[in-house]
């Protein structure tokens, strides 16, 4: 016997430990959801668990890049929403998700909101501000609206070295409501949650590409019923007007 054979063995053995330390739980589902959606996630899941108890919810938010990233890389996701169709159809081009029953969850627009004094009421007017937050645009989808808007705009590169770049769109509201930049570019239901910063003004539609919410199970999901049916329950009365509620538009 040679010694790569016990070694085999006690691999196999700790393997098989970690997995009976570690079950899966049944009635556990696992979110990964675009950072805007939380709060209306973290309701909605918790009006679903009064009807099923035994539904355990993990949820992670953050962008939507990063996400499906970790998703790429073999985290445990049933469910992921998207707050662009590329992040999702990247995901389905790899395989990852149940690409024939993508739903479009809601959709949102892109503001600028702030504390600033200064006058912000168009996209011109962010060439007289100082420092403008955007959430990184290479993960980030309304970083990536907004860049967008400011190519449109033609003043891109104008902006250029005044952009403070967030990991997330929250971050932006954040670095907006104390102050740390004139403003951000942020969802429209983002800035209803804000506490210090206005919403300024409400970037033209015609300057960037609607904002959507795709969601999909994950492939590995697409047969578990319990996931399934939240799923189902998310494109229903209930989440609609739950999702109205905080300022997500519907159609």
């Amino acid at each position: 016997m040679t010694m790569i054979e016990p070694m085999k063995r006690i691999a196999l053995l700790c393997l098989l430990l970690l997995t009976i330390a570690t079950p899966v739980k049944a009635g556990e589902l696992n979110l990964s959801v675009a950072a805007s959606l939380k709060e209306v996630i973290n309701e909605l899941s918790v009006r679903y668990t009064a009807k099923h108890p035994a539904t355990v919810f993990i949820k992670n938010f953050g962008p939507s890049g990063t996400l499906a990233g970790q998703i790429e890389n073999g985290a445990p996701v049933d469910l992921f929403i998207a707050a662009n169709n590329q992040w999702m159809d990247y995901l389905k081009e790899k395989n990852l998700v149940d690409g024939a029953n993508i739903k479009m969850l809601a959709w949102n627009s892109l503001v600028f909101a702030g504390t600033t004094t200064k006058k912000a009421a168009s996209m011109n007017d962010l060439l007289k501000l100082d420092k403008i937050a955007i959430g990184s645009p290479k993960s980030v989808p309304a970083g990536e609206y907004a860049m967008t808007a400011m190519t449109n705009a033609g003043i891109n590169k104008q902006l250029a070295g005044k952009l403070v770049m967030a990991k997330d769109v929250r971050e932006c509201l954040m670095y907006a409501e104390l102050g740390e930049v004139d403003g951000g570019f942020v969802y429209r239901t983002d800035a209803m949650l804000a506490q210090k910063a206005k919403l300024l003004f409400v970037v033209p539609q015609k300057l960037y590409p609607r904002v959507t919410y795709p969601m999909a199970l994950t492939l590995k999901a697409a047969h578990n019923e319990e996931a399934k049916a939240f799923l189902l329950f998310l494109q229903g009365s209930e989440a609609k007007l739950t999702l109205s509620k905080y300022g997500f538009k519907l159609k």
